[in-house]
């Protein structure tokens, strides 16, 4: 079972390092997913006007400032798991 949750998991570590890696003024910028202006929701308040894009623009922004330290240790086993097992 381990054999066939790999692949996945790799998968998955691949994608967050891809959005890890997007930088904001070279890419994002120029598409205009740069999280460049601050939404006006108050804590608590009504989110349900929120447009997808936005939502979008904050999970990259949020993935990119939570996952960089844990990636590298991730990172690191990986490779470690590759250059002896793979």
């Amino acid at each position: 079972m381990l054999f066939g949750l790999l692949p996945l998991i790799k998968m998955i570590i691949l994608i967050i390092n891809g959005i890890a890696i997007l930088s904001e003024d070279r890419f994002l910028a120029r598409i205009g997913w740069a999280a460049t202006q601050p939404e006006q929701v108050s804590f608590g308040g009504n989110t349900g006007d929120v447009s997808i894009k936005a939502k979008m623009v904050n999970l990259i922004s949020a993935t990119r400032l939570l996952t960089r330290i844990p990636l590298i240790g991730i990172n690191t086993v990986v490779i470690i798991y590759e250059l002896l097992l793979g």
